[in-house]
C-alpha cells in the first residue's frame, strides 16, 4: 500500500513538472530570431521598462497568464482556454498562442499576484507598458479602469482595490477592430499583404507594479535650451500637493552640475556652464535625480537622464532651408523602421534584440531613423538616446480612404473623419507626444504617412508644432501636400527624385530604395515575396545601392536635406529589408554601403 501511494505520489509529482515544462512554448513554424531562443517564460523581458522616470522598487509581472477569446460582450469566462506569455499579442508565435480574434471577440486574461510585504504603508501603481487597443482593467472583480490606445503606457492606484490577503485577482479585458474601426493601427491588417502585415491584439508591452507614497511624482518633462545652457524640467505629481517641493539635481559623471526647487508642474531652470551636447558622434547624456519632499521629508523619488541639444531649420549659406542640429547643418539620413519581428510582431523577444536593429543601423552609417507608423516601447528611445540615433517619430496610421495625389502640391483631400474618430485621433497623439518629448532622440514629429488618414492637415501640424514647438513637424510625409509646418516630404520608388520643392521649408526624401532580395530558408512566406526592384544577390543589391546614394548625394546641393532608404529588415512578406526579416542575414556589404551613406551626409557641408 505505501509503495502504491509512493508510485502515486511520484507519478502525479512528475506530471505537474511535465505539465509545468509544457506550459509555454512558441507556437508554429514561421521564421524566428536568434533571440527567440532566450525568451525563458519566468524572466521575461526583466529590465526595468521605463528608463526616464525610473524607481528603484518595482515588480514585473511579466510571464504566463491565462487567456480567452469570447463573444463581444460576454461576461467574464468561467474557464479559460489555456496560458499565454505576456507581453507577447496572442497573434504572435512567443505567445506560445498565435490566434487572431478580431472585431467580433473580446480577449480575456487572468493572473493573480502579491504585494510585498516590504511594501506595507505604500500606494501601489498597476503600470501598462501598451495594450492594443481599449483595455478594461478589473482588480478583485472591480472594473477600476480603461484605456484606449494601442501605443501609449498608463496607470492605476490599484491600493484601494486591494483584498488584504495574499494572492490579488487581475483580469484585463480587450477589444480591437484593428483596420475595421477608426483607431491608430499603423500596417496592422485583417487580411495581411504586401505593405500590411499581421493584427496585434491585447499586452504588447511590460506589466508592473511598484510603490509610491500617496503624494508621488507623475510625469517628468525634459527640454534643453542650448542657446542659454539651460535645462528646463517640470515635474507633474499626483495630487495638488501646493506644500510639496519639487526638487531636480542634473549630474554629470555623478557630480551635481545644476539644481532647481519649485512646486509641482511649475517649470524649473537648471544651469549649466558649457554643457556638453548630444549629437550622433557623440551622444552624451546627464543623469536626472527628482524628488518630491514635504517638511523635510522625501515623499518620492526617481531617477531620469536627458540631454542638451537642438534641433531647428535655418537656412544655410546659400539660402536654403536645413536641419540644424546644435546650430550646424546636418543631413539626416536613415531608414524606415517599422519595428517588426517574426516571432514577437510588435515586441522584441529581448531587450538585447530590441537594441540590435538600432545598433546595426550606426553600423551601416546612418545617423537618423524614421520611426514607421508605429511607436516603440519606452527603452528603444532610450537605446536611441544613448546609442547617437536622431529619429523621426510617425503617429500610427488610422481611418484611411482618402484621395492621394502626392505629385501635386495642394492635391488630394482630407479626409472627412467622424467627431469620434477626430477626438481620439487627437488623444493618442498627444499622448504619444507626452511619451516621447523628453527623448533627446526624437528631432521630427509626423503626424500624417502618404494621406492615410490625413484630416485638417493645417491645424493638426499648427497644434503639433504648438504643443512641443522645441520639434520640427513634417506634417504630411508623401501626402497630400500642404503649405504648413517645417517640410515638404517627398516619396518616390526606387530611385531618389526631386520632383516638388518649397523654398519656405525643408525639403527631405521621405522615402526611396525598397530594393528587394529574398534569402532562401529566412522567408515569412514562401510565395508573394516582393520589393520595389528584385534582385539575385547581395552584391547586386549593394551595387544598387550605392548607386541610388549617389544619386541622392547630387540632389542634396539641390536642396534635399535628408533621405529614408526602405527599409531596416524584410518584414513579412517585403524582402526589401537591409537585413533579413529573422535579422540571421545582412544582405548587404556593410563597408560599401557605410562609405556610401557617410559620403550622403557628408554632402552637406563639404
Amino acid at each position: 500500500m505505501e509503495m502504491m501511494r509512493k508510485t502515486l505520489l511520484l507519478g502525479f509529482a512528475l506530471v505537474l513538472t511535465l505539465s509545468s515544462q509544457a506550459q509555454w512554448k512558441p507556437a508554429g513554424d514561421k521564421i524566428k530570431t536568434k533571440w527567440a531562443e532566450q525568451v525563458n517564460p519566468k524572466n521575461v523581458l526583466p529590465e526595468y521598462p521605463r528608463p526616464l522616470m525610473e524607481r528603484s522598487q518595482w515588480t514585473n509581472l511579466n510571464g504566463e497568464w491565462e487567456y480567452a477569446v469570447r463573444p463581444v460582450g460576454a461576461t467574464e469566462p468561467t474557464t479559460f482556454d489555456g496560458n499565454i506569455l505576456v507581453p507577447f499579442a496572442i497573434e504572435s508565435s512567443l505567445s506560445g498562442v498565435q490566434k487572431e480574434v478580431g472585431e467580433k471577440n473580446e480577449l480575456w486574461y487572468k493572473r493573480v499576484f502579491t504585494v510585498p510585504t516590504a511594501w506595507k504603508g505604500k500606494e501601489v501603481m498597476l503600470n501598462f507598458g501598451a495594450v492594443d487597443w481599449k483595455a478594461d482593467v478589473f482588480v478583485n472583480d472591480i472594473l477600476i479602469g480603461s484605456h484606449k490606445g494601442g501605443y501609449t503606457p498608463f496607470s492605476f492606484n490599484i491600493t484601494p482595490y486591494l483584498n488584504g490577503k495574499n494572492l490579488q485577482k487581475l483580469v484585463v479585458r480587450v477589444w480591437d477592430s484593428t483596420d475595421k474601426g477608426f483607431q491608430p493601427r499603423g500596417k496592422q491588417t485583417s487580411n495581411p499583404e504586401g505593405i500590411w502585415y499581421t493584427s496585434v491584439t491585447g499586452i504588447w508591452q511590460t506589466v508592473w507594479i511598484e510603490p509610491v507614497a500617496s503624494a508621488h511624482i507623475t510625469a517628468v518633462k525634459a527640454i534643453p535650451d542650448i542657446d542659454h545652457n539651460v535645462m528646463n524640467v517640470t515635474t507633474a505629481t499626483s495630487c495638488d500637493c501646493s506644500s510639496g517641493i519639487v526638487s531636480v539635481q542634473l549630474l554629470d559623471k555623478g557630480k551635481v552640475v545644476a539644481s532647481a526647487k519649485g512646486v509641482q508642474n511649475q517649470e524649473l531652470r537648471l544651469v549649466v556652464s558649457d554643457p556638453v551636447l548630444w549629437s550622433p558622434s557623440n551622444p552624451y547624456l546627464y543623469d536626472m535625480k527628482v524628488s518630491l519632499t514635504k517638511g523635510g521629508k522625501i515623499l518620492d523619488e526617481v531617477k531620469s537622464y536627458t540631454a542638451f541639444r537642438k534641433i531647428s531649420a535655418q537656412r544655410d549659406s546659400k539660402g536654403i532651408m536645413r536641419m540644424f542640429l546644435n546650430n550646424k547643418p546636418v543631413f539626416q539620413y536613415g531608414p524606415l523602421d517599422q519595428g517588426w519581428w517574426p516571432d514577437g510582431l510588435y515586441t522584441a523577444p529581448t531587450d538585447d534584440a530590441l537594441a540590435f536593429d538600432i545598433q546595426k543601423t550606426k553600423d551601416f552609417g546612418f545617423n537618423m531613423i524614421r520611426k514607421h507608423v508605429k511607436v516603440e516601447p519606452a527603452r528603444w528611445y532610450y537605446h536611441c538616446d544613448r546609442l547617437g540615433i536622431m529619429v523621426w517619430q510617425d503617429m500610427p496610421s488610422g481611418d484611411m480612404g482618402n484621395s492621394w495625389q502626392p505629385h501635386v502640391y495642394g492635391g488630394g483631400t482630407d479626409k472627412q473623419r467622424s467627431a469620434e474618430s477626430i477626438a481620439n485621433y487627437k488623444q493618442e497623439w498627444k499622448e504619444i507626444m507626452d511619451f516621447g518629448m523628453s527623448n533627446p532622440c526624437i528631432v521630427t514629429w509626423v503626424p500624417f504617412n502618404e494621406a492615410w488618414g490625413q484630416f485638417d492637415t493645417e491645424n493638426v501640424s499648427a497644434w503639433t508644432k504648438a504643443y512641443d514647438p522645441s520639434r520640427l513637424v513634417n506634417p504630411a510625409s508623401g501626402g497630400n501636400y500642404r503649405m504648413c509646418g517645417d517640410m515638404l516630404d517627398l516619396h518616390n520608388y526606387p530611385n531618389p527624385s526631386m520632383y516638388l520643392f518649397d523654398p519656405q521649408r525643408i525639403n527631405v526624401l521621405g522615402e526611396y530604395g525598397g530594393l528587394g532580395l529574398p534569402v532562401e530558408g529566412h522567408l515569412w512566406w514562401n510565395k508573394r515575396n516582393w520589393g520595389y526592384v528584385q534582385f539575385k544577390n547581395g552584391s547586386e543589391v549593394t551595387a544598387e545601392y550605392v548607386k541610388l546614394a549617389g544619386e541622392l548625394r547630387d540632389l542634396v546641393s539641390k536642396g534635399f536635406s535628408a533621405g529614408v532608404y526602405t527599409q531596416t529588415t524584410d518584414v513579412e512578406g517585403e524582402v526589401n529589408g537591409l537585413m533579413t526579416y529573422d535579422r540571421k542575414v545582412i544582405k548587404i556589404d556593410e563597408a560599401a554601403v557605410k562609405a556610401a551613406n557617410q559620403s550622403v551626409i557628408d554632402a552637406l557641408t563639404e
